[in-house]
């Protein structure tokens, strides 16, 4: 072992030239400042020039003024720039290359494969303008229960658009599960697949697309993608995908929301009740996940970042984000170990994966179960790898950095489905000490308190 949780032995740092071709580093440079310690605690203790700042760094569009950072502090109910108007799928789409790839994505149904920019803006249009005729409009609520394939990024996508509220299970829930987080909300259109593979084996979920149409009063439509082909067995429950968005010469417009306006909506993990509807706005998503995505996972125009993910996990929502800053991302729907337990590792050779997301329980997995990333397949285009869901041990970390790459940036991150979003995590410019995470996020008033509620920061 190189380093340890007592080792103050850093067990990577990034080289200067590294760090000074960072987006972060870039960013503390104009402030004037060259360690991000002191960075940090500028942009928590002047939280409104911070996040002023990060509206004019990232060139914000929007309707209105946004001299206004903070109306009102309060908590709950603070309001943050509430005389703009502006669309978070807007600046997914806004300036980019048609013919450049935005998605690459797979499952056990569908080998590797690419949309470009001009694909995913028409497969976006296309929903829209369905949804649009199915009467959806601002602040309506669309569900969804479809797997991790662009699909569903361009229906969340189409959604938004139109200033309604999207919201997501992954196919896997039985109805009861769907059922407890989407009778909440009351949606209008349900978005479905018919069933979906798993491990080589088939689940159809016409039954429970069933269960939820009844148990969902105020639908009004439901969709359905033949995702299994399970289609020419007997009818779909529901209208068609292709049906209900045929091609269209429609194109893709933004509704331009208030700040606070409802972007979609995730759920506590239900262990104490009910899961909890957490709403997330617009603006808030934007500016969090502009920062988030440039800042503290580094990426950037030529990256191709991958989170092993549901959409039924706030992971899912903060990879799509990456789009935000120009990366490719990539998209994997099936089981991590079929056909057997080095699938990922295999798709992070086809698809190129710069950024290999995951968490510590997949890395711990792959490690007892003696999985060599690098043995018979080319690894090396991963320069970073994520972890997340629960702490990575002081073993996870030497496993990565002895299994994957030396050079590697391996960046543990914790933060919550009430701020889709990471505390504390990614920091590019810094070492990475065995068993730890970097430091808390620009802008996260981050401490640790003992029993007594005194700071025990340090």
């Amino acid at each position: 072992m190189n380093g340890s949780v007592n080792d103050v032995t850093p067990r990577w740092s990034p080289t200067q030239e590294q760090i000074e071709s960072t987006a972060l580093w870039r960013f503390m440079q104009q402030h004037g400042y060259d360690d991000y310690a002191a960075f940090h605690r500028w942009s928590v203790e002047h939280l409104e020039d911070f996040w002023a700042d990060l509206w004019r760094h990232f060139d914000i569009a929007a309707d209105g003024s946004p001299d206004v950072v903070l109306a009102d502090d309060s908590m709950p109910g603070a309001r943050w720039f509430p005389d703009v108007a502006l669309s978070y799928p807007e600046h997914v789409f806004r300036g980019r290359d048609p013919e450049r790839v935005a998605v690459r994505h797979a499952s056990e149904l569908r080998a590797l494969d690419t949309w470009t920019w001009a694909r995913l803006e028409q497969e976006t249009a296309r929903i829209a303008a369905g949804l649009r005729r199915m009467g959806v409009g601002r602040g309506d609520r669309v569900a969804a229960y479809l797997p991790n394939i662009p699909e569903a990024l361009a229906a969340m996508l189409a959604t938004a658009s139109l200033g309604a509220a999207w919201s997501s299970c992954s196919p896997d829930f039985g109805a009861a599960t769907v059922l407890d987080r989407f009778e909440q909300i009351e949606p209008t259109v349900l978005l479905t697949v018919d069933g979906y593979r798993y491990g080589g084996k088939d689940f159809d979920r016409r039954e429970v697309v069933r269960e939820l149409s009844a148990g969902l009063p105020t639908l009004a439509h439901t969709v359905v993608l033949p995702y299994l082909g399970a289609a020419e067995q007997w009818p779909l429950p529901g209208a068609s995908w292709d049906d209900a968005f045929p091609a269209t010469e429609e194109a893709l417009t933004f509704e331009r929301v208030p700040f606070d306006h409802p972007l979609w909506i995730l759920y506590s993990s239900g262990t104490s009740g009910k899961p909890k509807a957490i709403v997330h706005c617009h603006g808030g998503i934007l500016l969090e996940h502009l920062k988030t995505a440039a800042f503290h996972v580094d990426a950037h125009p030529g990256d191709r970042v991958f989170w092993f993910t549901t959409t039924g996990w706030m992971m899912w929502n903060f990879l799509v984000s990456m789009l935000l800053v120009d990366a490719e991302i990539v998209l994997y729907d099936g089981n991590p170990a079929a056909p057997d337990p080095a699938t990922l590792w295999d798709l992070a050779e086809r698809a190129g994966i710069t950024i290999f997301g995951t968490s510590a329980a997949y890395l711990h997995a792959q490690m007892k179960l003696g999985v060599e990333p690098g043995e018979g397949r080319d690894v090396s285009s991963i320069r970073a790898v994520g972890s997340t869901g629960s702490p990575l041990s002081p073993a996870g970390f030497e496993w990565v950095y002895e299994h994957i790459g030396e050079d590697v940036w391996l960046f543990s991150i914790s933060g919550g489905t009430d701020v889709c979003a990471a505390f504390v995590g990614g920091t590019p410019v810094l070492p990475v000490y065995v068993g730890e995470l970097q430091a808390p996020a620009l802008g996260v008033a981050l401490e640790s308190w003992d029993e007594t509620g005194r700071p025990v920061v340090g």
